[in-house]
């Protein structure tokens, strides 16, 4: 199973919200490139990152930060948050992002949607970002208006392989991951590559996830609040 370390932007620096709450935010790093380092010396390929103000206002205003963490991290990055036209995703993916991740746009608009990933392929995923069974858009504040089973079965047909799932409940709040949640989109929807966010707070949760065959799982909170080491974390994701 793959592991994601996650830094969420927000101004330039490294944060988490609380259940997706922008009023609540803890700051962690005014560099992204410093946790990042972390993350590569323990083992990393990957690095998860997530424009939280793209997320809320649809811009680009950490586009600079971006590019460093891609030109010198040494990690494959994938980018969500506001990535609501073709023109954002060309930009991200020529200065170098492995994968660009769509969550709004594929809620509100299909036919774009389904045009990135023909075009796109793999270098598309889809972040999908749960509440109380509704999907929800514009930086976790509106509801979509879809069930996430319905969205699944759409883009299922579009041909989407890499989906994010995010239980917004437990996004931050390190209180185990949603592990029914993800067997059962698992069984019902076995073509998607599923990855776990939100919740994932111990060794537990990674050996769980493992065994139940999910692709990989992000870790943020859990690490910026010494729960878990990244090195034994790798470790137990095989």
């Amino acid at each position: 199973m793959e592991l994601f370390p996650a830094i969420d932007l927000l101004g330039g620096q490294v944060v988490r919200l609380e259940r997706g709450d922008y009023q609540k935010v803890t700051v962690y790093a005014a560099d992204p490139l410093v946790p990042a380092a972390e993350f590569a010396a323990a083992g990393a390929r990957y690095l998860h990152c997530v424009d939280l103000d793209g997320a809320r206002d649809g811009t680009m205003v950490n586009a600079d930060c971006v590019r460093r963490l891609t030109a010198e991290s040494g990690l494959r990055v994938e980018i969500g948050g506001g990535i609501r036209s073709e023109k954002t995703i060309e930009t991200y993916l020529e200065c170098g992002i492995w994968r660009v991740i769509l969550g709004t746009v594929a809620v509100r608009d299909p036919e774009f949607t389904g045009r990135m990933l023909a075009r796109y392929g793999d270098r598309i995923a889809i972040g999908m970002d749960i509440r109380d069974g509704m999907v929800a858009v514009s930086g976790w504040l509106e509801s979509g208006g879809i069930r996430f089973e319905d969205l699944c079965e759409r883009l299922r047909d579009q041909g989407a392989k890499g989906l994010i799932v995010t239980d917004i409940s437990r996004d931050g709040m390190l209180s185990g991951t949603h592990r029914a949640l993800y067997g059962a989109m698992m069984q019902a929807y076995p073509t998607f590559e599923l990855t776990a966010s939100g919740g994932v707070s111990g060794l537990d949760d990674i050996r769980a996830l493992r065994e139940m065959g999910m692709y990989g799982a992000i870790i943020g909170k859990a690490y910026y609040e010494g729960r878990i080491d990244l090195k034994e974390a790798f470790e137990v994701a095989g």
